[in-house]
């Protein structure tokens, strides 16, 4: 897969291409198996079982990066953060923010929308214990690289989830805009990243269940970290 910043296709054929993808193997076999076993709440529904693509606006001033979709989550319902608890976490502090016109994330047809903002993972197939390898996370970046060029024209700030889409947003930064730090900048909730020239950086532990039942994020925290985030995207 080229990663062809110079002439980037529409978000729609992105998308498409992406759906189709089968570049990294274990991803491939992991996904497929988990959509043939499912899980026994799910057993009559049919699982999405492919690549997840961005979902949101367009035109988005603000963008939310995400590790990878959770196997009973994105991966059965083909939308990210869509189907699980995390999405259930997110989408309700988005909601609150007036970023989404609804709280809940159920399914691909449940009438959700996006207010100026879109929302992505780093890697696009849900992986066995929600661990990428460094190998399946470069072979994805090509895809994230040009979502972000595409939407490059409007964007001003990105939420990264967690350290894995912190650490996912520098090679995409310098393939896209030519910046890079001048030193390593941390992962911290609420850190913040800003130049000339790129959108502004700001770090939110990831919506896990890990972190959201041990008191880690609450929702405060992240409607402090939406609070910030529209301020910097300029979004009233």
């Amino acid at each position: 897969m080229p990663d062809d910043l110079d002439n980037p296709d529409d978000l729609d054929l992105l998308d498409a291409e992406i759906c189709d993808c089968r570049l990294c193997p274990r991803l491939v076999e992991w996904r497929e198996q988990v959509a043939a076993t499912k899980r026994a709440a799910f057993r009559d529904q049919e699982y999405w079982g492919r690549p997840v693509p961005g979902f949101g606006a367009h035109d988005a001033t603000l963008a939310i990066l995400g590790l990878a979709p959770a196997a009973h989550g994105g991966n059965r319902t083909g939308r990210i953060f869509t189907g699980d608890r995390s999405g259930d976490v997110l989408f309700a502090a988005m909601h609150r923010a007036g970023l989404a016109n609804q709280p809940t994330s159920v399914s691909s047809d449940d009438g959700l929308s996006l207010e100026r903002t879109r929302i992505f993972a780093a890697v696009r197939c849900a992986p066995p214990d929600n661990k990428p390898t460094p190998a399946e996370r470069d072979t994805c970046a090509p895809y994230l690289h040009r979502e972000l060029a595409l939407i490059r024209p409007t964007l001003r700030v990105v939420v990264a989830l967690g350290g894995f889409a912190w650490a996912a947003f520098w090679p995409a930064l310098r393939a896209v805009y030519g910046v890079a730090p001048a030193r390593k900048v941390p992962f911290g909730h609420g850190a913040l990243w800003q130049a000339d020239g790129a959108p502004a950086l700001l770090g939110c532990y990831h919506v896990s269940q890990q972190n959201t039942f041990t008191g880690r994020l609450t929702p405060g925290m992240l409607d402090e970290v939406f609070t910030r985030a529209k301020a910097l995207a300029g979004i009233g």
